[in-house]
């Protein structure tokens, strides 16, 4: 099952190809709008899948031996939970940066997919105006 993760350096690659994606203005071309919409389709459901493998990641680095042996050392100096913890979320940094950014590019594009459908009933609209006359 665990054979379908995919890679901690892949999702950061393919992350940076959707955040471009997404940054690409549309135009008023309704077949633009509707490839786009296909396209974002896709992305939404690659995207979930994305962050919850970027989750794998961060809960690996997480429970990695090398965190239980700096939990151990914390806790014989005594540190606050607190601090133990600011130092295992600091260790573990780019993980959660990758997951916080997947989340984001998921939550953007099925903004972007909603404002493409409100486009293209704008198009239709005008479309419908234009030949009617009203």
């Amino acid at each position: 099952m665990l054979d379908c993760i995919t890679t901690y350096d892949n999702l950061y690659s393919e992350a940076k190809e959707i955040q471009s994606y997404s940054e690409i203005t549309v135009s008023d071309n309704p077949q633009e709008i509707v490839e786009r919409m296909i396209s974002l389709g896709v992305y939404i459901a690659r995207t979930g899948k994305m962050l919850a493998d970027a989750k794998y990641h961060l809960n690996e680095k997480r429970k990695d031996e090398t965190m239980q042996l700096i939990e151990r050392i914390l806790s014989d100096k005594k540190l606050s939970a607190k601090v133990q913890n600011s130092l295992i979320d600091s260790i573990s940094r780019e993980e959660q940066y990758l997951v916080d950014w997947i989340e984001r590019l998921n939550r953007s594009i099925t903004h972007q997919m909603e404002e493409m459908r409100s486009l293209l009933s704008y198009e239709k609209e005008n479309l419908r105006i234009s030949k009617t006359g009203y």
